[in-house]
């Protein structure tokens, strides 16, 4: 027995490690209902989220979106002289915004009786946790009920001269105090595109490599092509099908990508290639955890790991990396610790995309439809048939929808356009309700706003054949 298994462990009803979206919702509700509950959280309270990833993330692409509006003021009747970029107050914004989240939950687990406890947690024995400070003595944690909530971080693989670059993840992007002369954005998926938008319109030169042949590749072809066409047409410079083998030099000073006929110099050097699961190093195999050959734990479709009493939710658990995923794992272990029977299979899943305009989904692509076999009715317009788009000068874009063959259920929504996200709410309700397509095609939605396209939308399905 080690010296730490030694001590004498401090008794709870609920430990969580990791005070990420699941992880702080559970510690918050199962203290308010009179257990006793801590959370362990090793730098960021509340997560990735509130702190270096969605909402920063969205704080610094809307500071883009109004440099946008000034280099085009013209298209407006409104005349500019000269428009800079203060790199470091759009950060300031961002940091402010942070900090008041930050007071939000140190406010929330205050009130819910939850001790948050900072350092860095891992199992030394069944069901027990030690915690090391930063500063200070270690303590050892023993819950009746534990529940694993320790997000991912971002992937870097083994690209000879990669880590030896030091390249900004989207953490270090969302702290530059400086626009980069030449971004080079390993990665076309969410984060690729969202950062490679923002800081174009900062004013950096920037080039987007992906190693598919298209960007966001999972999705339908048309979207795909769409993303492209926006990049162009912002210009950023987009490499499809190109794979790195080497890196030279340093991210912030000079950089330079060599793979697959390519050669690309830049300033700075941005990885947005993907995710790992921070399982690593806190001793799940002590506690009888396992994980999946992609480092995930492993649960079952209540969020059960391999380990009785023992949970795990979000991103860890290998639920769909997205905030909105993670909350709802955590009603699932809420209910399912009240003797509920709540499963992860068969949840609706929508995600959103924060381009601009964005991209929104909810349900079967066309491609997922095809790959399965399920036969479906389609409808698309541009998002011009939305007249508010004209009004806003935001006419980029269309909605797709597609209709099951032989009822008016709907199998799937996608949108690329302008508020693409605040839309697709609308019919995902009507999906989850069951409702037919023709509920929302009858509609008397206000005019002229955005939900009136889903009248022509719905109005262009074709009829059962």
């Amino acid at each position: 027995m080690s010296k730490a298994d030694s001590r004498k462990a401090e008794n709870y009803d609920v430990l969580v490690l990791g005070s990420g979206e699941a992880g702080k919702y559970l510690g918050w509700t199962l203290a308010k209902q009179g257990q006793q509950v801590a959370v362990i959280e090793r730098q960021w309270v509340g997560g990735s989220c509130p702190n270096i990833a969605c909402l920063p993330s969205k704080n610094l692409i809307h500071s883009a979106k109004v440099a946008s509006y000034f280099f085009r003021s013209e298209e407006f009747g409104i005349s500019k002289d000269s428009v800079k970029i203060d790199m470091a107050a759009v950060r300031a914004r961002k940091r402010q915004m942070v900090d008041d989240l930050a007071e939000v939950h140190l406010a929330n687990f205050k009130s819910s009786g939850a001790e948050l406890i900072m350092g860095f947690g891992r199992f030394v024995g069944a069901k027990t946790i030690e915690v090391t400070p930063a500063d200070g003595q270690s303590r050892l944690l023993r819950g009746k009920t534990i529940v694993l909530s320790t997000g991912s971080r971002a992937a870097l693989d083994d690209t000879p001269g990669l880590a030896e670059a030091n390249p900004l993840t989207h953490i270090e992007a969302l702290e530059l105090e400086h626009i980069p002369e030449h971004l080079l954005i390993l990665g076309g998926g969410y984060i690729g595109l969202e950062f490679a938008q923002a800081m174009r319109r900062f004013g950096s030169r920037v080039t987007l490599v992906e190693r598919n042949q298209r960007l966001v590749h999972r999705e339908d072809e048309d979207v795909s092509q769409a993303l492209l066409e926006l990049c162009q047409d912002e210009g950023i410079e987009v490499l499809t099908g190109a794979r790195v083998s080497r890196v030279e030099g340093k991210s912030g000073q000079s950089v330079r990508l060599h793979g697959s006929g390519i050669t690309l110099q830049g300033s700075h050097l941005l990885v947005a290639s993907g995710r790992f699961p921070n399982t690593q190093g806190i001793g799940l195999e002590v506690a009888g955890v396992e994980v999946t050959e992609r480092g995930h734990v492993k649960v079952n479709e209540r969020l059960e790991t391999t380990a009785a009493g023992i949970w795990a939710v979000g991103d860890c658990a290998g639920s769909p990396h997205f905030t909105h995923a993670a909350f709802d794992d955590f009603r699932i272990v809420r209910d399912n610790l009240a003797g509920g029977q709540r499963v992860t299979t068969g949840r609706q899943m929508p995600f959103c995309l924060y381009t601009d305009p964005e991209l929104a989904r909810v349900g079967l692509s066309e491609t997922e439809a095809k790959a399965q076999g399920i036969p479906y009715r389609l409808s698309k317009i541009p998002m011009t048939s939305a007249l508010r788009t004209r009004t806003l000068s935001e006419t980029r874009g269309f909605m797709k929808a597609l209709i099951d063959v032989k009822s008016d259920r709907i199998l799937g929504f996608t949108a690329l356009g302008v508020s693409a996200g605040e839309i697709m709410g609308t019919v995902q309700l009507a999906m989850r309700a069951g409702l037919p397509y023709t509920e929302l095609r009858d509609t008397v939605f206000t005019h002229p706003t955005l939900q009136e396209g889903l009248i022509p939308l719905f109005s262009a399905v074709p009829p059962v054949s």
